[in-house]
């Protein structure tokens, strides 16, 4: 009896093992398949699960993004035309033509003229006007074409800086409007924690990540807004240094000219 009873124990603690790496491995296989069903990053899902709050403070940065974007869009387009028609304009002011012809030219077309032409133009309007009032001396024609060409390049640069503040807004405000709806929405899942016994990662996770998603949306917004607000303000620095130094040259032209009489 005694051999039979140590076999018999030898052989059931062989079986255990067996059975219980069969029953790991079916355990296993069912967390990972719960982890990748569960735990799957869905944005959408994350959205439309958030608080009231948050889901505002969600659609707020998508207007501050898309209103961004379109601004960025309609910028770029403006600065690169006004860079292209200030050389088109420097390249037939400097080939040599007179500044009547440049002027009828200007006065002539069926269009509306912006950039150099503008200024040029305005100067040069002003200049013939006291040129041919009685009692206006070189200095005051001079002055009155200064002012003239200032007034006017203030006009074209403040239209090139229109919606840049815009973008410095959103750039500067979007992360801590998504903060805020971070702040808000973990504020709200540990509130419903309160009633739980028991607290772990899986009851959290979900609520940590629905308020993290607006602090995602929030620096979407704002990279591209700040990135596009300190390419164009530099844009329009240089362009605004273009038309101080095309103003001074085309008073010189002008002082040149009142000597010559």
């Amino acid at each position: 009896m005694t051999p039979l009873l140590t076999a018999l124990q030898a052989t059931t603690v062989e079986a255990l093992p067996e059975d219980a790496a069969n029953a790991a491995g079916t355990t296993a296989q069912a967390v990972a398949a719960g982890v990748t069903g569960d735990n799957s990053l869905n944005l959408l899902t994350l959205v439309l699960h958030a608080s009231i709050p948050v889901q505002l403070v969600m659609l707020l940065l998508l207007f501050g993004s898309i209103a961004s974007w379109v601004i960025i869009f309609r910028k770029k387009r403006v600065l690169d035309r006004a860079a292209r028609e200030a050389d088109q304009f420097e390249e037939r002011f400097w080939s040599g033509a007179e500044l009547s012809k440049l002027y009828a030219g200007s006065t002539e077309r069926n269009r509306d003229i912006s950039g150099l032409e503008a200024i040029f133009e305005a100067g040069f309007r002003e200049f013939s006007r006291l040129r041919q009032r009685r009692g206006s001396d070189s200095r005051m024609q001079l002055e009155g074409a200064q002012r003239a060409m200032r007034a006017t390049g203030s006009r074209e640069i403040d239209g090139l800086e229109h919606n840049l503040e815009f973008l410095a807004n959103v750039g500067s405000i979007s992360p801590y409007v998504g903060l805020f709806g971070t702040v808000w929405g973990i504020m709200i899942s540990f509130q419903g924690l309160a009633n739980m016994k028991e607290a772990t990662i899986a009851t959290v996770a979900p609520g940590i990540s629905e308020a993290l998603i607006a602090t995602a949306m929030g620096l979407f917004a704002a990279i591209p807004a700040v990135w596009a607000y300190n390419r164009f303000a530099t844009k329009v620095e240089r362009i605004a240094v273009r038309y101080d130094a095309f103003s001074e040259e085309f008073s010189s032209i002008l002082q040149r000219q009142v000597d010559e009489v």
